[in-house]
């Protein structure tokens, strides 16, 4: 089923009789087994979304029915909030101290100092190599003795199979960097950064342009003209250019950066994955000290043969709490066909992966009919989950032995995270551990509020409308009256 795309309409006053006359179709339609609290069902109406377009269900967790649902069955899209399933599955079934590897084979003879022969990497999956990372990485390499390579890098990337991807096919913003695909040698998510800044001496003559990692495939051309008035669209101002055919990338800005940004980043996804891994490990080992002139090939990493030096992630929790509280879809996809390899061989694959997640549900009794998971991240448009579903998914985590990394990976109310700037006026700031979902034409948020007893409520509600857009409010409204009312609740008080 594919989703209707949003139109944003400008809001105008609607006239008293207009929204009288609403608000009373909305409750002429609502069915009496889905009784919601008179605020939720305004706030939905307010927002020009029909209760037939929203799933909601709030529960206490350690009851043994919701408090009330609303079309808890049915299928819809959850954007980013897909994120949970993903994250609880990995926290169980790779545990919570899960590391992957990154490792370094030396394919050759190494004499003082220099390999004759080709340096082999070989990727795991792992979600976040940072620049730091890779540097430390490089330096771990010239500290074991390292100096020079005279062949080639060879990379090894079977850990993951090298299924199609499109990086423009979601939304047509194929250097989005939430659009790259999922690799086993993923390195700084083959994102570029430009950082535009006014000179060091405040004159606002000119503008400093920064680039990091500086990749000798990306060509830069000079930094924009320093331009006058307010921030505003300053990407559009910087009139930039990007051609990016995979083996080598050129960047342009013939237009003007206005001095009153002050400093901006602008993230870019640049050249392919083998590309970025070669400029990276040319730039670094470089930087190490190391000496190496060689090109890139695909290649197999030597057979029994013990890694030179090893590049381990940080423990899973830690990445689950960058996956959920940051909606990461590029390393909630790493994690994702990660799992593929708990059931079968590698090469992951997203069937694998699929058949796992399917698989370990089954064995917690989680009945998911209607579950349709395609690369465990929500930036889909075919991946579908009801509110009932996620209810039932998250009053298990609540019982797991994984509960606290789970939780604690969640966006908090009003302090960080996607929720860092909402409720910032409501008492459940700080009170709600919730993972959000946004995509054109859906809204969506799941997870708990904990409220003034110290009792914690599960919430989901998912918005499937073109509309959508306006539909936190009321999302915001219903986690705010669980916090505030749903203790004190019942359904009597609808009458």
């Amino acid at each position: 089923m594919t989703l209707p795309a949003a139109r944003e309409r400008p809001r105008t006053p609607s006239a008293p009789l207009a929204a009288l006359l609403a608000f009373a179709c909305v409750l002429a339609a609502w069915p009496a087994h889905g009784a919601l609290p008179r605020p939720i069902i305004r706030a939905f109406s307010a927002a020009q979304v029909p209760l037939a377009s929203v799933g909601i269900v709030v529960q206490q967790v350690d009851a043994a029915r919701p408090l009330f649902a609303h079309q808890p069955d049915l299928p819809q899209n959850p954007a980013s909030v897909m994120k949970l399933v993903t994250s609880f599955a990995a926290l169980e079934l790779l545990g919570t101290d899960y590391r992957w590897r990154t490792e370094a084979y030396l394919d050759g003879t190494l004499d003082r100092g220099v390999l004759h022969g080709d340096l082999v990497l070989k990727g795991y999956g792992d979600p976040k190599i940072t620049i730091e990372q890779w540097q430390s990485f490089m330096a771990k390499l010239r500290a074991r003795g390292l100096d020079e390579v005279d062949g080639d890098l060879v990379l090894d990337r079977s850990y993951f199979a090298q299924e199609s991807h499109d990086p423009a096919g979601f939304d047509n913003e194929p250097l989005k960097p939430y659009n790259v695909g999922p690799d086993a040698l993923l390195v700084n998510f083959k994102a570029v950064k430009f950082r535009f800044s006014p000179d060091a001496a405040g004159t606002g003559t000119g503008i400093a342009l920064k680039v990091e990692p500086p990749l000798a495939q990306v060509a830069v051309g000079p930094a924009p003209a320093a331009g006058a008035g307010g921030c505003g669209d300053w990407r559009a101002g910087l009139r930039a250019s990007f051609e990016n055919p995979g083996a080598s990338a050129q960047a342009s800005f013939g237009g003007a950066f206005p001095v009153a940004c002050g400093e901006r980043d602008w993230w870019v996804a640049l050249l392919d994955h083998p590309t970025y891994v070669h400029g990276m490990f040319e730039t670094y080992f470089r930087e190490a000290g190391g000496r190496f002139g060689g090109r890139w090939r695909s290649g197999a990493a030597p057979a029994k043969a013990a890694p030179f030096a090893v590049l381990e992630s940080a423990p899973l929790y830690d990445v689950i709490r960058d996956v959920n509280k940051l909606s990461n879809n590029v390393m909630a996809r790493q994690v994702f066909l990660t799992l593929g390899t708990t059931r079968a061989a590698p090469p992951a694959t997203t069937a694998k992966a699929t058949e796992a997640v399917n698989a370990w549900l089954a064995s917690r009794k989680l009945r998911m009919p209607e579950l349709l998971i395609d690369n465990g991240s929500g930036l889909s448009r075919q991946e579908r989950i009801s509110a009932g579903s996620l209810a039932r998914l998250l009053r298990a985590a609540n019982a797991s032995k994984v509960r606290d990394e789970f939780a604690s990976s969640l966006a908090v109310a009003a302090t960080d995270g996607t929720l860092q700037r909402r409720f910032q006026n409501g008492s459940v700031a700080g009170q709600g551990l919730l993972k959000t979902g946004t995509l054109e034409g859906v809204r969506a948020i799941a997870g708990y509020v904990i409220d003034a007893g110290g009792r914690r409520w599960i919430v989901v509600a998912l918005v499937n409308h073109p509309n959508a857009g306006r539909a936190q409010a009321a999302i915001d409204t219903l986690v705010q009256w669980t916090y505030a009312e749903a203790a004190g609740w019942t359904p009597m008080q609808l009458r």
